[in-house]
């Protein structure tokens, strides 16, 4: 029995799930704590046709961080660098997208100036040139990821408050509002991050790209003497990310029907960031885990909406998250698992040495 704890104690995805349990737990002690034994946490209802509930609330608002960790944890694994633009990227996209369904010079319309999928389109493809741009400063300057990405970072939200004109930019037309609505009884931004996930994984699996950048992550110029275009593999990750992050932008857009490039991706940079460590990722690059990352980006969301659920302001959750966030990134890091290690290499010593008499 001992012997079967153990090893899944030692699995890889083990401490990211049994962080997302241990949130879990806490909110069904809470519930039963105040009396809410039939309608608690895990309680899934319909209402007028639609699914309510708290897990479906943690599947619904982290659909967008789910989306950013997909590509972070490629640019993160290839370049051993983070994307902090992707939230200003989000910002841009949904900017881009809103301005072009509205009409330039419009702040609030009710029908649309273009076909939806000409603003859909456009705010794909310009967060595919931002991701691009990264790339291309990462990948053939050499620039530290963090810094290449700073330019946008900055500027990003920016060049959407130029494209909006300063102003928060309404497009009140049903179709557009669907992406952040509900597709029948679900809300349509938990299938937009399935999509996403599945058609990742699938890539992964199926082709080399996985390989790829895993090579080139732990180590760039042995990758590139046995044969493999570093360069641009690292480019496409970036490109990947900044189309990602396109998508994750149109999903926000949608949900409030406006581009308010003030907020729109605010500190989603950071949630991505967290939910590739928190799912067990080295931020050093080399190899990684999609699942981890997305259960990471799911056990943040979870960790928001406990506090909430608990009654703790939107100005005072921050500080809770992120001490919940240190304690778990302290618990998964190498430093603590050699730690656990050594003292599981010690027990073992020692009833060795009982057994044959030392």
């Amino acid at each position: 029995m001992k012997q079967k704890i153990r090893k899944i104690t030692k699995m890889r995805l083990f401490l990211p799930i049994f962080s997302m349990l241990l949130v879990m737990a806490i909110n069904m002690i809470y519930d039963v704590a105040n009396g809410n034994v039939f309608y608690n946490f895990f309680t899934i209802s319909m209402k007028n046709g639609l699914l309510y509930g708290r897990l479906i609330d943690i599947l619904n608002r982290g659909s967008e961080a789910a989306i950013l960790a997909i590509g972070m944890t490629l640019v993160v694994s290839s370049s051993a660098g983070v994307d902090i633009s992707v939230g200003s990227v989000m910002s841009l996209a949904g900017g881009m997208c809103c301005m072009l369904l509205a009409g330039f010079g419009n702040a609030n319309v009710s029908q649309y100036a273009v076909p939806l999928w000409v603003g859909l389109i456009a705010g794909l493809l310009i967060a595919c040139l931002c991701g691009a741009f990264n790339g291309f400063l990462v990948s053939y300057l050499n620039i530290q990821p963090m810094v290449a990405t700073l330019i946008l970072f900055s500027a990003g939200r920016a060049i959407g408050l130029l494209l909006c004109n300063s102003a928060i930019v309404y497009v009140r037309v049903s179709s557009f509002q669907f992406l952040g609505g509900y597709c029948g009884f679900i809300p349509t931004p938990i299938l937009v991050a399935a999509v996403c996930i599945i058609v990742m994984s699938l890539v992964l699996k199926h082709t080399a790209l996985g390989m790829y950048v895993q090579s080139v992550g732990i180590n760039a110029k042995a990758a590139r003497i046995s044969g493999y275009q570093s360069k641009r593999i690292i480019f496409t990750t970036f490109v990947i990310c900044g189309l990602l992050a396109g998508i994750a932008g149109l999903v926000a857009t949608s949900r409030i029907y406006s581009a308010d490039t003030n907020n729109i991706g605010l500190n989603f940079e950071l949630d991505a960031i967290l939910a590739v460590a928190l799912g067990g990722n080295s931020l050093g690059g080399g190899k990684f885990r999609l699942s981890g990352s997305i259960i990471g980006a799911y056990t943040i969301q979870a960790i928001t909406t406990t506090l909430y659920a608990l009654g703790i302001s939107s100005a005072q959750a921050p500080v809770f998250k992120a001490v919940i966030v240190i304690m778990i990134v302290t618990i998964q890091s190498p430093a603590m698992k050699n730690y656990l290690a050594k003292r599981e290499a010690a027990k073992l010593l020692a009833a060795h040495k009982e057994v044959v008499g030392i």
